[in-house]
């Protein structure tokens, strides 16, 4: 029997199948500490530099895994800093469990120091489970119903532990009325749909004629079945940001990302279809969707309240994607007319040439952005694992980056949030330590946070069993996601007070902590880099000089935002004399009869 309540909560989680805890320490929490040092490494715990990261380490980890990601940090402001990487967790429908310490249970309500209303604080982000304990013989239940909830429901729980509570003796609940006596094991169930909503859905999609598909994280594990549907229908799929390794991209009816990140076939397709399949997605944009009332609809989700919220569906189908598709795979007939997959693929192959051209068009202010990840997609490993930052460093991730089969990938996805790749990368090194990680991250969050990170590889990255971890740096002195939407979507000139940034030697930093660095200033050594960064014995920074009038521009320019481009250049942008060679052809390209991007 566990002596203490922090020693009875580490057994529990362990009975669960937790194996890692990612967090920071502090007095509040310090029993639960003390009880993972007395379990002598059941659970590893990993030492983030900042709570904010453990969360996204703890998000990342439910993400590449599917396992349960727990974080853990004191009262107060430890707690607080949690929030923000579980809202990445609670938006992506993550299940991870947050501990948090409180201060003693007598001092609450008199306003004691660090002494905040957690229970509170957490309700939004961790609404499905989150309690206070008050007594020892609560822990068993409150930690069985908390994982189970998040596993179950693919929510954020969090526990709040009284830090005088954490060192009392354990007592099991009492056989007698008011006591809960709960149980480990969770497993989740087969989910598909009736028979009779699965011949609606088959009867819709044998009916269209321009099929398009668009899957999300919730067919991650779905490859073989999408491939076959896609087959069988004679469709082109779309992949939303989170559902990215879905499909690898030598497939020639991959389209490639969908929206403001996203791709002109993806575009044309959504654009031009008659019937759409959306399958485990939340895709948020419903203008790079058909236009409603232009296409029949048909939606698969495990979630019943992300049915029919982006586009008005007329079969929404309970499932798991993978059990689903192989459910109606039968009730298909197969597709003979071939023209609609024949445009799809001829858009493809025109959208791959622009790309290249693009990628490889010198930059007038430095190393083009998109060189840097068009080189690194034939050089990454099929088994690598790939995380992004947003900001315009998730533009040429999702475009340039050609996934190869067996490979994973991901990045902040409904909350959007700066500064989750490096912690990213982290948990996925620690998850799969025999593969390589790649982290693509931008100067804006790499000073924000991601940059102390860099010393928790450093501390961790020698008990890795394949050494390849490789952070590339977009120093381009400009927050520049925000920079051209205050250009195109806005029609105001750069804000240099808000915008510019200062330049930080990464790779030296990188030196400085033991790790390997590379400082290019050179398209045509970025090549060479990856090469180098790939075969090296430690944790890589490579940091690109990248030139910030590249625009990120979406698939599909609009008249108004042509019209506010011009008008930004009507008032006079600082960096207006690149800005015209660099990005005019394009936004032209798209609004005007006849004018061709060259």
């Amino acid at each position: 029997m566990a002596a203490t309540v922090g020693d009875f909560l580490v057994d529990r989680l362990h009975a669960w199948g937790v194996r890692r805890i990612y967090g920071y320490p502090g007095d509040g929490i310090n029993g639960v500490f003390g009880a993972l040092s007395r379990a002598k490494g059941k659970i590893e715990f990993i030492q983030a530099r900042h709570e904010e990261m453990a969360a996204f380490m703890a998000s990342a980890h439910a993400k590449f895994t599917g396992e349960l990601g727990v974080c853990i940090a004191t009262s107060g402001p430890g707690a607080a800093h949690l929030v923000t990487g579980l809202y990445d967790a609670r938006l992506d429908h993550m299940p991870v469990l947050a501990i948090a310490g409180q201060q003693a249970r007598a001092a609450l309500g008199g306003h004691y120091q660090q002494e905040v209303d957690l229970p509170a604080m957490f309700k939004d982000v961790a609404g499905a489970f989150v309690q206070q304990a008050s007594v020892p013989s609560q822990i068993r239940h409150l930690v069985d119903r908390a994982v189970r909830i998040a596993l179950s429901e693919r929510k954020v729980t969090a526990l709040v532990l009284p830090n005088d509570l954490q060192d009392l003796d354990y007592e099991p609940p009492g056989r007698k009325h008011g006591t809960l006596h709960s149980g480990v094991g969770y497993r989740a169930p087969k989910t598909v749909p009736q028979d009779d909503d699965l011949q609606r859905a088959a009867d819709v999609l044998n009916d269209g004629k321009k099929v398009a598909i668009l899957v999300g994280a919730g067919a991650l594990h779905a490859t073989d079945e999408v491939i076959a549907i896609a087959e069988k229908l004679g469709a082109g799929v779309a992949k939303a940001l989170l559902g990215k390794a879905v499909l690898p991209d030598d497939l020639p009816f991959v389209t490639g990302s969908i929206g403001l990140l996203g791709t002109e076939p993806s575009y044309k397709m959504m654009t031009e279809c008659d019937t759409l399949l959306m399958i485990g997605s939340g895709f948020p944009y419903s203008e790079f969707l058909p236009k409603e009332g232009a296409a029949r609809g048909v939606q698969i989700d495990i979630k019943a309240d992300m049915l029919s919220i982006r586009y008005p569906m007329e079969v929404n189908l309970v499932g798991d994607s993978a059990e689903t598709l192989r459910a109606l795979l039968p009730l298909l007939q197969q597709k003979t007319d071939h023209a609609w997959r024949e445009d799809i693929e001829s858009w493809i192959g025109d959208w791959w040439k622009k790309l290249e051209k693009r990628a490889i068009e010198p930059a007038k202010g430095g190393v083009n952005p998109q060189r840097t990840v068009w080189e690194l997609s034939p050089r990454v490993p099929a088994n690598a694992i790939v995380t992004s930052d947003s900001g315009s460093v998730a533009n040429w991730y999702a475009r340039d980056l050609k996934i190869k089969r067996g490979m994973k990938c991901s990045l902040s996805g409904g909350l959007a949030s700066m500064g989750a790749a490096v912690p990213y990368a982290i948990a996925a090194k620690f998850a799969y330590p025999e593969r390589p990680v790649i982290a693509l991250v931008g100067d804006g969050a790499m000073q924000m946070n991601n940059m102390a990170e860099l010393i928790t590889v450093a501390k961790y990255w020698k008990q890795w069993s394949d050494p390849r971890w490789i952070c590339m740096v977009l120093n381009n002195e400009d927050l520049n996601q925000v920079t051209w939407e205050q250009r195109v979507m806005e029609g105001d000139p750069k804000f240099e007070a808000s915008q510019d940034i200062p330049s930080v030697p990464y790779h030296k930093f990188a030196e400085l902590i033991g790790l390997k660095g590379f400082y290019v200033d050179d398209d045509e050594r970025m090549a060479a880099v990856w090469d180098e960064a790939l075969a090296a014995d430690r944790p890589v920074v490579i940091e690109v000089k990248a030139d910030p009038n590249v625009p990120p521009l979406p698939p599909h320019i609009t008249i108004a935002q042509a019209k506010a481009f011009a008008t930004t250049l009507m008032k006079g942008d600082p960096s207006q004399s690149h800005v015209i060679v660099d990005t005019a052809k394009q936004v032209l390209s798209a609004v005007l009869p006849g004018h061709k991007e060259k």
